[in-house]
């Protein structure tokens, strides 16, 4: 029996509101993600790809259409039942990490478990797991500043899947990195998606990130042009 998707959006349009102006970025996109796929999603500035990764995540709503997680149309969802939703079943990854300077990587981590009923000591050993998933385990006092690139990035991966989300959504993740720590992260990406089983889509404007994904999405002005399975 074919499995559900886990996302499907159905005739999805979305445009912004400049002055008098409406501007259009999509026009009736339709897609599906199944479960535990990984999508590199490539495409020239501005052609709508973080757009569309903000909606996946509950950050942008469409304008029209539908928009499910499994059985749930988030499309209809209001703020505080998308912030709920956001919390349980989605984790960002940036390209500049996103990191409090302020705060260590243990403390940057438990971020999005504050918003939980965990206990403390619960928030701990769940926090303690995500920095050993992304061999940083060591680190865990240390603050941003005392870290690498990618070693920040590997944190920020940490943050990302401490609540056990299902979909990861990662926006150039390796832009700004150098091409060896790039790959790491890259191969912890592809680790998340075939040991745990992870769902990811990921924006970028580069062939090699994009090689790592299970299949390539090219979007340009607001449509999917074609798709390639990666290498």
């Amino acid at each position: 029996m074919a499995h559900a998707p886990l996302i499907r959006l159905t005739d999805v349009s979305k445009s912004f509101s400049k002055g008098k102006d409406t501007i259009g970025i999509f026009q009736h996109l339709s897609m599906e993600i199944p479960a535990g796929d990984f999508i590199a999603i490539m495409g020239p500035s501005g052609s709508g790809k973080t757009t569309l990764l903000n909606m996946l995540g509950g950050i942008d709503q469409p304008s029209s259409g539908d928009l499910f997680f499994q059985d749930q149309n988030i499309a209809r969802f209001n703020e505080s039942a998308l912030a709920a939703w956001r919390a349980r079943h989605v984790g960002f990854i940036f390209q500049f990490y996103n990191l409090m300077p302020t705060l260590s990587a243990a403390q940057n981590v438990e971020l999005p478990l504050m918003l939980t009923s965990l206990s403390a000591a619960k928030r701990r050993e769940n926090v303690q797991t995500a920095l050993n998933i992304v061999q940083l385990g060591d680190r865990a006092k240390h603050k941003p500043k005392e870290l690498s690139g990618g070693q920040q990035q590997r944190v920020a991966i940490a943050r990302a899947i401490v609540s056990d989300p299902q979909l990861l959504l990662a926006d150039e993740p390796t832009g700004d990195l150098d091409r060896a720590t790039a790959d790491e992260i890259l191969k912890m990406l592809q680790l998340l998606n075939q040991e745990m089983g992870k769902t990811i889509v990921m924006v970028t404007h580069d062939p090699a990130a994009a090689a790592y994904a299970k299949r390539i999405l090219h979007l340009d002005k607001g449509k999917f042009v074609e798709t390639e399975l990666a290498a």
